[in-house]
């Protein structure tokens, strides 16, 4: 069982694909679903009218509007590795449940557009692999268009998100004149041609008659010259950094086209990490303990609209999962029976038998799961507890229709505990109201038309002024003169935690310093 264990760990690779959006974030996840073999044809994610769609994007509204607004979970194997791909929304309105799913990551693929460098989404995300430790590989992306000079989003890459690169590739031309890649340590030509299929040419090394041949004597001249600047000036290949987090690998490619995908996915899969030990109240958690255990990192409602069901996708942590297994709700102090585990081609599912470390495994939930929540076999230990962002952009919602009262209270409660939506109500004067919060525009549009197409709730929005949100920590007697005027809302979240909304930074700071006896934090407990 030990041994079994231990070779289940080891070929998992359990990573998240974050990017600005538009860099091709959901384009690369096809066509690395393409070469696993988990897919036949990549899907379109370009016009709201085409056929297909790609097979990350399962919603209705990511299909009309062409973008990724949720996380999807994809699997396959490939050459012996069992993969787990954490597809993440780009769009920064979406950004809290990116980093709920980064938790779940043993490790992180940055795409980059050439063209564009990198951009502040990218920044924000890279910031939360650094605070992880987790390993970063960076695809650089597009390189049949026109964009930067290679050196160039190298030296960005060092000097805005502070991470030295070793590039384990180097592009043969740009834009027009781009016509393949160098593989430095295989010593490999890989040629792009626009109507050909590529080809790999195994080369003696940068200055390979072959490669001449192939590119011409100017672009020839130019990758010899570079490799060999490269290979002086450059950070040098060190796994302990990579796998440390210190140094990332670049690798130059084109996903629309299919070009350099395949050799990114093999050389990832060798480096990437297995998956690692998980902080507890209790200590490390290490992969190869016998006893399951896991947490949910997100939940989501209505994946199958004919059913109305709701999933909570658990990451396993340690240990073997069994369908039908007994384990522990710590939160609850409940003992369950996980008897309908699935896994996912994002909204495909399939019943399955047994599961390892690494592995995502879905679990029909009628209500009891909260993301953040630990299952383990034995014990009574906690994960860490995932973070939870301060929304910046507030509304109050009414009911349209009062004879669909429980479905509107149905579908806030469990948009709310998916985590699609914050949640606060009034309390202070007059009848309570409900405030929701969200991290950014987008989530309120999303929100309304959820509630519209799966519950059949029409709501009525107000915007709020207010901005920022702090939890109040300590004893407030008179929760009312917290409340000044239009400036300021004081409300109650789900836990009956206190928060006070502002209208500005400025005044909340003059705020804060007039109530020193207090303590305004930007999460909750």
């Amino acid at each position: 069982m030990k041994d079994e264990l231990q070779t289940e760990v080891s070929r998992r690779r359990t990573f998240a694909i974050i990017s600005h959006p538009d860099a091709g974030k959901t384009t690369l996840t096809e066509k690395l679903l393409l070469f696993g073999g988990a897919i036949r044809e990549a899907g379109s994610v370009k016009g709201r009218k085409a056929k297909k769609h790609a097979a990350s994007d399962w919603m209705d509204l990511e299909k009309q509007r062409g973008i990724s607004v949720t996380s999807s979970v994809l699997e396959f194997t490939y050459r012996g590795y069992h993969v787990n791909i954490l597809d993440t929304p780009g769009h920064q309105d979406f950004s809290e449940d990116t980093y709920r799913t980064l938790a779940a990551a043993d490790s992180a693929v940055m795409l980059i557009d050439c063209a564009k460098g990198v951009e502040p989404q990218t920044i924000k995300l890279f910031e939360v692999c650094a605070k992880r430790g987790i390993p970063v590989f960076t695809f650089i992306n597009k390189m049949d268009r026109h964009g930067k000079d290679p050196f160039d989003l190298l030296e960005e890459i060092e000097s805005v998100l502070g991470m030295r690169s070793h590039p384990m590739n180097w592009p043969v031309g740009i834009g027009s004149e781009f016509c393949g890649i160098y593989n430095r340590h295989r010593s490999r030509l890989e040629r792009f041609d626009r109507q050909k299929d590529a080809r790999q040419l195994d080369v003696e090394g940068p200055d390979d008659p072959l490669i001449r041949e192939e590119v011409g004597d100017l672009l020839a001249d130019q990758l010899s010259e570079e490799i060999a600047l490269l290979d002086i000036a450059g950070d040098p290949y060190d796994f302990e950094k990579i796998r440390n987090g210190e140094l990332t690998p670049v690798f130059f490619g084109s996903a629309v086209t299919n070009f350099g995908v395949e050799a990114f996915l093999e050389d990832f899969l060798g480096l990437a990490p297995s998956p690692s030990p998980r902080e507890s109240d209790q200590g490390l958690i290490q992969p190869e303990q016998p006893d399951f255990s896991g947490f949910v990192f997100k939940i989501q409602a209505n994946m199958n609209p004919a059913h109305r069901d709701r999933v909570a996708f658990l990451r396993i942590c340690s240990g073997k999962f069994e369908r039908g297994m007994n384990v522990r709700h710590v939160r609850t102090g409940k003992n369950l029976k996980l008897a309908q585990p699935q896994q996912f081609m994002a909204r495909d599912r399939s019943i399955v038998e047994e599961a390892y470390t690494g592995d995502i495994v879905g679990l029909f939930d009628p209500g009891q799961f909260r993301v953040g929540d630990t299952l383990c076999e034995k014990g009574s230990f906690q994960f860490e507890p995932l973070p939870k962002f301060p929304p910046e952009h507030f509304a109050k919602i009414t009911n349209k229709n009062a004879m669909r009262y429980k479905q509107y209270q149905k579908g806030l409660e469990q948009l709310v505990e998916e985590g699609a939506i914050q949640k606060y109500r009034t309390f202070l004067s007059g009848p309570e109201e409900i405030i929701i919060g969200a991290v950014g525009e987008l989530q309120f549009e999303v929100f309304d038309h959820r509630m519209k197409s799966e519950y059949g709730v029409d709501l009525i929005f107000e915007r709020l002024p207010f901005r920022f949100a702090r939890w109040v920590k300590g004893a407030v007697e008179n929760p009312a003169r917290l409340q000044q005027g239009r400036r300021t809302l004081c409300v109650k979240d789900d836990e009956e935690q206190l928060l006070v909304l502002f209208d500005s930074e400025f005044f909340m700071e003059h705020f804060i310093q007039q109530n020193r006896e207090l303590t305004f934090a930007k999460q909750s407990d």
